[in-house]
């Protein structure tokens, strides 16, 4: 029984980090009579430490009466990840997230606990380790993960920060359609992107659009859709 919020980022131009999900993560927090979540920071977005990256969480849920503790602080990591009631893992750079991962050998106890049912939350590289595989991240590789295969809580890949084409830009590289057109050529994986302010609500076998945009799905082969809100993603994995 799968219990997750997969977002595009954690914040939205001109507002505070996690504002516009803290209302529905304190709400889905309560529901569960959970007061406590682990952090897992290894993303590290602009090169933030651990602790720094730790403690900005921290600043946005302790005073609604939610503990964070970073899942570097313990000795045991595993562990701490066989036990807890909730997962966040932030955004940055989805290569150090993933390396870290299999260095620590959590990958497969984080696939374990999401489909366990604990509540996971992803923003950016946390939402795109949710997919089968790290390839459609928009990061640039600058450590080597032994794998890029992540904990495939979702039958298809995540295109985080999904962003349309810009009519007259006069940017000569290729577009983010475009780079999923090229995975496509040597990958049969759908790929969901996320435009900024949406996430996939995830509860048991749907896995639901929220938020105010639609977002495009990408299928080898087939052009792409554009998908409204409440459109439920479950259907990608048994067309592949």
């Amino acid at each position: 029984m799968r219990n997750m919020m997969v977002a595009s980022t954690s914040t939205l131009h001109g507002s505070e980090y996690l504002a516009y999900l803290k209302d529905q993560l304190l709400q889905e927090l309560r529901q569960l009579h959970c007061e406590e979540v682990l952090f897992i920071p290894f993303a590290r977005p602009g090169g933030i430490s651990h602790d720094n990256y730790t403690e900005k969480v921290k600043n946005i849920l302790e005073p609604s009466g939610i503990k964070v503790t970073g899942i570097h602080e313990y000795y045991d990591p595993i562990a701490a990840l066989e036990k807890t009631p909730a997962i966040f893992t932030g955004g940055g750079n989805t290569f150090v997230l993933v390396e870290q991962l299999y260095q620590l050998d959590l990958m497969s106890t984080l696939r374990k606990r999401m489909y366990e049912g604990v509540f996971y939350l992803g923003t950016s590289a946390g939402s795109n380790i949710c997919g089968l595989n790290m390839r459609t991240t928009n990061d640039m590789p600058i450590v080597m993960p032994p794998s890029f295969k992540t904990t495939g809580a979702l039958g298809y890949n995540i295109n985080a920060h999904y962003l349309d084409p810009i009519p007259g830009s006069t940017h000569m590289g290729e577009t983010r359609e475009q780079r999923i057109a090229e995975f496509h050529c040597y990958n049969r994986i759908p790929v969901v992107g996320l435009r900024e302010g949406s996430y996939i609500r995830v509860q048991g076998d749907t896995e639901i659009l929220i938020g105010p945009h639609q977002a495009r799905v990408f299928r080898a082969g087939q052009p792409a859709i554009e998908v409204l809100p409440g459109y439920d993603f479950a259907q990608l994995s048994k067309s592949t």
